[in-house]
């Protein structure tokens, strides 16, 4: 059986199954990413809800994994050399269990960086930005009377879902024609843009139609029906 007691954060969420991957996550659009990747590979694993509305990502145990408080992390059991390994930062983390598993990154090398590259532009581009027009519809921001802030994140949502439309309308998927660890980091974001934040009208999501199109495909997917719920 798998020895994690080194590791602080099984104190506060005791590993039930230790020889199983650890996930602490919440179901926000980074925190299912992984979910939806495990389902994918095939990949046992065991997770735990890192509570918001109890702080948990601020707890000593929490930060002893991800000192920058943020969702999802892991803690492999049988990681490189067999040693348990503990990561960070979700992109990080499907890169990772592409490698580990051999699946969802092509293995010719320039596929792969085009595959990467994808996961870059989602990382630096679409979260940082879809986020701020949740801010501005979803939550505290909405209540601003000056709606240039939110004007201008809108415009930059609607040219980033625009680089995603020319893609998607020549290839099947957006690193190419087969899905990738790429696909599970974007279209977690733009479902949450069109249906949690509220925001389809305003970024005129009926205009993307190669983006809606393939996002009806990726949400029909039995890995994206099951990830989106975990941790419940």
């Amino acid at each position: 059986m798998s020895d994690l007691s080194a590791f602080p954060i099984t104190e506060k969420w005791p590993a039930q199954h230790p020889e199983r991957l650890q996930l602490y996550s919440l179901p926000t659009p980074n925190g299912v990413k992984i979910p939806i990747m495990l389902e994918e590979i095939g990949m046992p694993y065991e997770v735990h809800k890192v509570d918001f509305s109890k702080d948990d990502q601020n707890s000593p145990a929490f930060l002893s994994l991800n000192p920058n408080n943020k969702i999802p992390a892991i803690l492999d059991p049988d990681g490189p050399g067999g040693k348990p390994l503990a990561l960070f930062e979700s992109g990080a983390i499907l890169i990772y269990l592409a490698d580990k598993s051999g699946q969802l990154l092509p293995k010719d090398p320039a596929a792969r960086y085009h595959a990467i590259q994808w996961l870059m532009f989602q990382i630096g581009g679409i979260g940082p930005m879809f986020g701020q027009v949740g801010f501005f519809t979803k939550f505290a921001g909405k209540e601003y009377e000056d709606k240039r802030p939110r004007d201008r994140y809108v415009a930059e949502s609607r040219r980033l879902l625009g680089v995603v439309d020319a893609q998607l309308a020549r290839h099947a998927w957006i690193a190419g024609e087969e899905f990738t660890i790429a696909d599970i980091a974007i279209f977690p974001w733009i479902n949450n843009l069109f249906t949690f934040y509220e925001a389809s009208e305003l970024v005129g999501a009926t205009d993307f139609t190669h983006v809606t199109a393939t996002l009806a495909r990726f949400l029909a997917r039995p890995s994206v029906q099951k990830g989106l719920k975990i941790p419940a």
